[in-house]
């Protein structure tokens, strides 16, 4: 789970670090006030919380975006992660697996594209693996809004990645 919540949080913010310190947030606002709660429930707190959480780095960075106009300056480092340059010795040959990473990040920039909320839904249920209303419980709104966001997203991913079909 917590591979797919970073992925998530990743597509949200654009940067690894913002999404490792919304995950390891989310994770300790569950441990600190829901471990009393039964482990069945642990899931759809979790995915709540960290809906949450990146709600909360979006308004944050466009109070920290407009205030950069005003007083100029960018912070943030484009460096990429060390732990990608290590050969994997296990993997297939290397026309696929570029192949493959290709395909990937032309996934990753189309789900990046979608709005919040499409976004949201579509990876809930398809990643997460989440029901209908444990999407509209962790998104925090209707089950008829969980479905018409998440058939948006399909159908606007479907004619980003019409090449890749």
């Amino acid at each position: 789970m917590e591979r797919r919540a970073f992925l998530k949080a990743r597509f949200a913010t654009g940067n690894a670090d913002d999404a490792h310190d919304i995950v390891q947030d989310a994770m300790l606002q569950l441990v600190r006030s829901y471990a009393s709660r039964g482990e069945p429930e642990w899931g759809p707190l979790f995915h709540t919380i960290l809906q949450s959480r990146i709600s909360d780095w979006r308004r944050r960075s466009k109070v920290r975006n407009r205030l950069r106009v005003w007083f100029g300056g960018r912070d943030g480092d484009d460096e990429a992660d060390p732990l990608q340059n290590i050969a994997d010795d296990g993997s297939r040959d290397p026309p696929a697996q570029l192949k493959d990473k290709q395909a990937m990040e032309v996934l990753e920039v189309a789900i990046r594209k979608l709005p919040p909320r499409q976004q949201q839904a579509f990876l809930l249920r398809v990643w997460d693996g989440l029901d209908v209303a444990q999407t509209a419980r962790a998104m925090k709104c209707s089950e008829g809004s969980v479905k018409t966001h998440y058939s948006r997203a399909v159908h606007a991913l479907r004619e980003q990645l019409e090449d890749y079909r």
